[in-house]
């Protein structure tokens, strides 16, 4: 048999008993997504608390180490998935998704504390790979 329709887009199902302000734009505290609600039991094994200072120093290692430029809930979301990894069986498989993008997080208190210059670890960098440069005053260097 065909499997059944996804489940109609909605309004959140309902407020958890805590609610707390945090930092993640765009969502309210209490914020749950009726996809979460519509799913079967045993795809939530459990609510994850995230703290606001974890999942931005997550989004900023994200960024600084992995090349990942993502948004305050993806930082949050690869926290829960690190800390969920934690007591995980041996073999277990962690799927942690990071749809959000974090160009439209640069101006805010996310990445305030860096810097819009270059400092001189990174123009070293920058200018490390001879057929490819953008660095600062200069014309890019685009070589085939």
């Amino acid at each position: 048999p065909p499997p059944p329709p996804p489940p109609a887009a909605g309004p959140p199902a309902g407020s958890p008993p805590a609610l707390k302000p945090h930092p993640i734009q765009g969502w309210t505290p209490d914020f749950i997504p009726k996809v979460l609600d519509d799913a079967p039991d045993q795809l939530n094994d459990e609510l994850v608390p995230i703290p606001a200072a974890s999942a931005i120093a997550t989004a900023k290692a994200l960024a600084a180490k992995e090349g990942l430029l993502t948004g305050i809930s993806g930082g949050g979301t690869m926290w829960a998935a690190l800390e969920t990894a934690k007591t995980a069986p041996e073999g277990s498989v962690i799927l942690a998704m990071l749809p959000d993008t974090g160009e439209r997080y640069l101006s805010t208190p996310l990445f305030a504390d860096i810097e819009a210059d270059m400092n001189e670890e990174e123009l070293e960098i920058a200018t490390s790979t001879p057929s490819f440069q953008l660095v600062p005053g200069k014309e890019p260097v685009l070589a085939a």
